[in-house]
């Protein structure tokens, strides 16, 4: 009979740094298409004897005696240990959806093109009918795989209630994120309700200037034309993109070309996610920066949201613990400061320094990403509130699409697909987490208005102020940089303001 390996916290920690780091850079290579094929399983393989109940107990029972930020990091090494006795039972039926996913292949008037490529088309084709017949074809292909996506919904659900002792999962999360998520979307349908009249404005407005000709309720197959702002392409060239935000950072006094430790991956291959994100592999020695521009205004705002990660977990304190450098409790955190490097691009001045826009232009394109910040805003409004129907419902019913289209649709003036409702869906309540970082940047932007001025878009003491944030790594929660700021955490009134500018 084998003996398992039980390691006391230190160990745990060290072994486990090498274990994501090997985990992050193969989701990297994967979803840059450097690589086809997913060998996560592989990695969770070589790994195993990090992960095992009786690892699990020795933890919880350290955790149990110690207190203050020794409880809270060991209590971060356990829930990862949780979690990766899961991943290494689902590893090899997440590698073959994943794989699946990669070799799907979708024929658009007569070229067949892999379906991530046919996602990233949806956001450059130019004609509203070839988006809808694409969006149709990808949309249709995509949820195909939604048998497969729902048992492993169930199978990670079974595994998670086991591990954690806590049977409800909105329950879970409650504990994990350390709030209360009913309370949460009760104060974000306030806000969204009452930016609702201003919101119709800017709807029928920027429809028609980005739509033209279109149905009352258009599909969300254009919402990513819309978020690209593809009319005004000439202004927002795919040439310039990288340029301009870095001389954008530079203004904050942030140089990534001078952090090595920021890794800019910005090239077009056909296999990469047309999704932005930043990989924090080992922070802040190995954090990677990667975009697929196309063209139009969203490149920019996708590489300053990203650089707004990169930058957090580039510039931790590297004296910090492991766990505080790259395991938080949730993503709250650093999504704050992806959203307000982010919210530069909604600044009128920056719109006329960069683009050489005369003033009223300027607002109007400026007032532009408002009116797109307010439409992703109220789609993550609404699926919260769809995600705690279906997991509230989970037991019952097996996870159902009920309300997703109903909430979506009402809520963004755009109509979503029933049948997306499980690709639409991160894991572990991830839009409670971006929405948190709405409230909080726009509290941030606020403060740094009032710290710095209204130029705090421009202006190096606004760097000096994240940098000391940013030291911090991932040991604070977002609700306690509400509290350092001076806001209450639910204090939803400089965001609201912010979505309904007009």
């Amino acid at each position: 009979m084998s003996v398992v390996s039980v390691r006391n916290p230190t160990q745990y920690e060290s072994r486990l740094e090498r274990y994501l780091f090997e985990r992050s850079e193969e989701w990297r290579a994967v979803r840059v298409g450097e690589k086809e094929v997913s060998e996560q399983a592989e990695i969770v393989r070589r790994y195993a004897d990090l992960f095992s109940p009786e690892q699990l107990d020795s933890l919880r029972g350290t955790e149990e005696s110690a207190s203050g930020d020794e409880r809270e990091h060991l209590y971060r090494l356990r829930k990862t240990c949780e979690s990766g006795l899961i991943a290494q039972t689902l590893a090899e039926r997440e590698d073959e959806l994943e794989n699946r996913l990669l070799s799907e292949r979708v024929t658009f008037k007569g070229e067949e093109m892999p379906l991530r490529n046919a996602q990233a088309q949806l956001a450059i084709l130019p004609s509203y009918d070839d988006r809808e017949e694409l969006g149709e074809l990808q949309a249709a292909a995509s949820a195909r795989f939604n048998p497969e996506r729902l048992e492993l919904i169930q199978a990670e659900e079974d595994l998670a209630r086991e591990y954690s002792g806590i049977a409800d999962p909105v329950e879970r999360n409650d504990e994990e994120k350390g709030i209360s998520l009913r309370e949460l979307s009760r104060a974000l349908k306030a806000a969204s309700d009452e930016a609702t009249a201003s919101y119709g404005a800017l709807r029928e407005r920027w429809f028609a200037k980005l739509l033209g000709e279109h149905p009352e309720v258009p599909s969300s197959f254009h919402v990513a034309y819309m978020r690209r702002l593809s009319p005004l392409e000439s202004t927002y060239t795919k040439e310039r993109a990288t340029d301009v935000c870095l001389e954008t950072l530079s203004a904050l006094g942030f140089d990534l070309r001078a952090q090595p430790n920021i890794k800019l991956d910005l090239d077009d291959r056909p296999q990469k996610s047309p999704r932005a994100c930043v990989i924090a592999s080992n922070p802040p020695t190995v954090v990677h920066l990667i975009t697929r521009a196309q063209g139009g205004l969203h490149d920019y705002q996708a590489f300053l949201h990203e650089a707004g990660h990169a930058l957090h977990y580039g510039g931790c304190d590297p004296d910090l613990p492991y766990t505080f450098r790259r395991i938080s409790r949730d993503h709250a955190l650093t999504e704050i400061y992806s959203y307000i490097v982010e919210a530069i691009s909604r600044e009128p001045g920056w719109h006329a320094q960069y683009f050489g826009l005369d003033d009223a232009q300027a607002e109007e394109n400026a007032q532009a990403t408002v009116f797109l910040e307010a439409v992703l805003f109220r789609r993550y409004e609404a699926k919260l509130r769809f995600e705690l129907d279906f997991w509230s419902r989970f037991a019952d019913d097996g996870g159902t699409p009920e309300n997703y289209e109903e909430y979506l649709t009402a809520a963004t003036g755009v109509r979503y697909r029933s049948d997306a409702f499980l690709s639409d869906m991160d894991a572990g309540f991830y839009s409670a987490d971006y929405l948190r970082a709405w409230i909080r940047s726009a509290q941030l932007q606020r403060h740094l208005a009032s710290e710095v001025g209204e130029d705090w878009w421009r202006n190096q003491a606004t760097g000096d102020l994240l940098r000391d944030l940013f030291r911090q790594g991932t040991k604070p929660t977002s609700e306690e940089i509400a509290a350092r700021i001076g806001f209450d955490p639910l204090d939803t009134k400089p965001l609201v303001e912010e979505i309904a500018a007009a």
